[in-house]
């Protein structure tokens, strides 16, 4: 098992209704277009990964768990791993409840998108003081 931390924080347009996915930005705008944004300033992108967790994600076997906590709530996200994850870009990170997969793509076949996060915890991400810690666990067979 592998894991990855980084922080990224809360805007005042975060929204999370997207039915698809969720994604987390380094860029600081959003504007309320992206509805699937749930954090900005990321410290970390796909792109900076090492190459044993780009190895691990490129598998269907890979289960990928990601834990996110704002302001003391939490939310999990778990998809898998695909062979067609690069982890190349170097901006974004989409959590996809579909097949699709591209270099922003993080997990395919989440069970959940932007809009199944708790109310609660968008509501906290609205608020550009707030610290978004995020978790990434690559469990491998």
């Amino acid at each position: 098992m592998k894991t990855v931390s980084f922080e990224a924080r809360g805007h005042r347009n975060v929204l999370g209704e997207h039915r698809l996915t969720i994604e987390i930005t380094s860029e600081s705008h959003l504007t309320k277009m992206g509805t699937c944004i749930v954090g900005v300033d990321a410290n970390l992108t796909l792109h900076a990964f090492d190459s044993t967790i780009k190895r691990i994600a490129a598998s269907t076997r890979t289960q990928i768990v990601l834990r996110m906590t704002a302001d003391g709530i939490q939310e999990e996200v778990i998809g898998t791993g695909s062979r067609g994850l690069t982890y190349e870009n170097p901006v974004g990170m989409v959590i996809r409840t579909s097949s699709f997969e591209c270099d922003r793509t993080l997990m395919v076949s989440a069970n959940k998108a932007a809009s199944d996060l708790s109310r609660e915890f968008i509501q906290k991400l609205t608020d550009p003081d707030c610290v978004l810690k995020c978790e990434i666990e690559f469990i491998s067979e």
